[in-house]
């Protein structure tokens, strides 16, 4: 029982503890195949540069399996592993989420992305729309990477040589100010067509 213990919290039932003990066991036993999304690393990324969220029941809402077959038709519940390129010139080791290859609209709205430092940490950049977007915007991300926000931003990614087919949405550039922004209730009324 000590083992479930560590993870139950109080008030749970065991049965949950469980469940948390049985997703940590697999993601660090069956062969690497699942890791945890915020254990991922840039090595990751470059033995498989497109991790996808897992479904399965015995996994947690934090568990990424890597995409052995490429290119894909869609990066639905996916990160992409890339490098992006900064408005200077530098490329630096990135992944993105939120990308749909059809729709270029909301990707530009929702498009995440996560840069690694040169220690391996990671900075969450926050959307225009995020409710933490004052504490890790553009202004964060340039000072996470020792540079005025002039030499980030534009940061230029792309996707195309992951995606089969002529996807509209694959690749394109993050501006520290939005070219528009939405709506809470047109950001709604994107994310749920």
């Amino acid at each position: 029982m000590g083992e479930v213990a560590r993870f139950q919290e109080e008030g749970q039932p065991v049965a949950r503890a469980k469940s948390a003990l049985r997703a940590e066991w697999l993601i660090l036993n069956v062969g690497q195949k699942m890791k945890d999304v915020t254990k991922l690393t840039p090595a990751d990324f470059r033995a498989h540069p497109i991790w996808k969220f897992s479904d399965s029941d015995e996994s947690n809402e934090t568990a990424v399996e890597p995409v052995k077959k490429l290119p894909v038709r869609s990066l639905a519940g996916s990160l992409a592993g890339v490098e992006v390129t900064l408005a200077c010139g530098e490329k630096v080791a990135a992944f993105l989420g939120n990308i749909e290859v059809d729709q270029p609209k909301p990707t530009e709205h929702f498009l995440t992305l996560s840069v690694f430092g040169d220690r391996g940490e990671i900075f969450h950049l926050s959307r225009y729309h995020d409710f933490d977007h004052h504490e890790r915007g553009p202004d964060a991300l340039a000072a996470f990477l020792k540079m005025q926000k002039e030499e980030v931003f534009p940061v230029s990614w792309d996707v195309r040589h992951l995606v089969s087919g002529a996807p509209a949405a694959v690749y394109g550039q993050i501006l520290a100010e939005p070219r528009e922004r939405l709506s809470r209730a047109h950001l709604i009324a994107l994310a749920i067509p």
